[in-house]
């Protein structure tokens, strides 16, 4: 059948009014492939451990009352200008003397040189994580560093497809150069419609592989969801990666709940020199798919990890000891949550104390080399609200003091 009163005609007028940063729906032989996933199953893509992929969260009219009340507003943002470092091309350009540099650029945007390749995950430059650029979450700090600073990127490693992950004026600003973008399967439908070339996607399932440049990125699970458009189908996935270079491997958690799964990953492709890992954006009131231990007490959903969650997953990751360095990734930048601004980077370098965790805590642009990493310092503290109880006291962590170290009063940022 065919014409202008076709279903088919219709159906094509309908995705043509359909706004760009929506993206596209799966599609032909790619929506074939995800139909073949063994991660699909009654017409989405499913959580681990059986858990739904958009489940029910808390009540919305009381989380609405936090959110939305004044003195919440008010210590969910820093109080004043936040210290981004000012990266330069010419910070960049010189080689890492170890093979390994870090550069977080705020929330979960990373460009990290390992063994001689960059590797830029999740880049986010656009104003606001929305598809509308008038409205919703607005940046809280300007970029460090313009795209063309970065210099050349071998491969752009997607996580998912929320607007804080995938940003369509970068991925349109990163279609003009010859970088390869890893994604997860089917976000290739977006960023095709954005103008990226076929040729340059690896779309990858779970424990799926591709090689760019000598260096192996795998897709591995994650406890997440997806969705831009009004209609929310579930039929992208959502991924952490591992990135693995002749000398360095290195892991990036995406969005994820806390889950079992990180042993598994750490045993499979651990212990890893760097992990940047989730733990800002928490809230008792995000969408619960809970199915199995959690390692903190609580109603905390199963969609984002706490600072708690993460350090607990940091070592599950290493193959349960302490190792490497864990780079805390999704807080600082938007304004997603009810908690403070500063309380995931507050609760997560504590957390790593008590565990003798290494913590990277550099300021937004400010490059570091895992092996040369200096003492964490909580920059945070200088623009953020003082507690009610004060700043905690923080210990230098030595093995008598991992062993008697002690919860800090932080009544004051809850």
């Amino acid at each position: 059948m065919s014409g202008a009163g076709s279903p088919h005609s219709l159906s094509s007028r309908l995705r043509s009014l359909r706004p760009a940063a929506f993206g596209a729906d799966p599609a032909g032989e790619r929506l074939a492939r995800i139909r073949r996933s063994p991660n699909f199953a009654d017409g989405v893509f499913q959580n681990p451990e059986g858990a739904r992929a958009r489940p029910s969260g808390g009540s919305m009219v009381e989380f609405a009352k936090i959110y939305f009340a004044k003195e919440s507003r008010a210590r969910r943002v820093p109080l004043g200008p936040v210290p981004v470092h000012p990266t330069t091309r010419a910070d960049l350009a010189r080689p890492a003397a170890s093979g390994l540099r870090i550069t977080w650029m705020g929330h979960s945007s990373v460009l990290a040189e390992i063994d001689g390749r960059r590797v830029l995950f999740d880049p986010v430059w656009g104003e606001r994580c929305s598809p509308f650029g008038f409205a919703g979450p607005k940046r809280l700090h300007p970029v460090p560093a313009p795209l063309a600073a970065l210099g050349s990127v071998d491969v752009v490693v997607i996580s998912h497809d929320h607007y804080d992950h995938l940003d369509l004026p970068t991925i349109r600003a990163l279609a003009s150069t010859d970088t390869v973008f890893a994604v997860p399967l089917g976000v290739g439908a977006h960023l095709e419609r954005w103008g990226v070339s076929p040729d340059r996607l690896r779309e990858l399932d779970w424990n799926e592989s591709t090689e760019v440049g000598g260096i192996r990125l795998t897709a591995t699970p994650a406890r997440h969801f997806c969705g831009r458009g009004l209609r929310n189908q579930q039929h992208t996935l959502w991924a952490s990666w591992v990135v693995t270079g002749p000398e360095h491997r290195i892991y990036h958690s995406g969005d994820t709940g806390y889950f079992p799964g990180f042993k598994d990953i750490g045993t499979e492709h651990g212990p890893f020199d760097v992990t940047m890992i989730q733990i800002g954006a928490y809230s008792e009131y995000w969408p619960k798919n809970h199915t199995g231990d959690r390692p903190d007490p609580g109603p905390w959903p199963d969609i984002h990890m706490t600072p708690d969650e993460g350090v607990r997953a940091q070592l599950d990751l290493q193959q349960g000891k302490p190792h490497g360095v864990m780079l805390p990734i999704h807080w600082g930048t938007f304004n997603l949550a009810p908690h403070p601004w500063h309380e995931p980077a507050e609760r997560t370098l504590h957390a790593g104390h008590k565990v003798g965790q290494s913590v990277a805590t550099p300021r937004p642009g400010q490059p570091f080399e895992p092996s040369a990493l200096a003492s964490a310092h909580p920059w945070w503290r200088e623009v953020a609200e003082t507690p009610s109880g004060g700043w905690a006291a923080w210990p230098a962590v030595t093995a008598a003091t991992v062993k008697d170290d002690r919860e800090p009063d932080l009544a004051g940022d809850r």
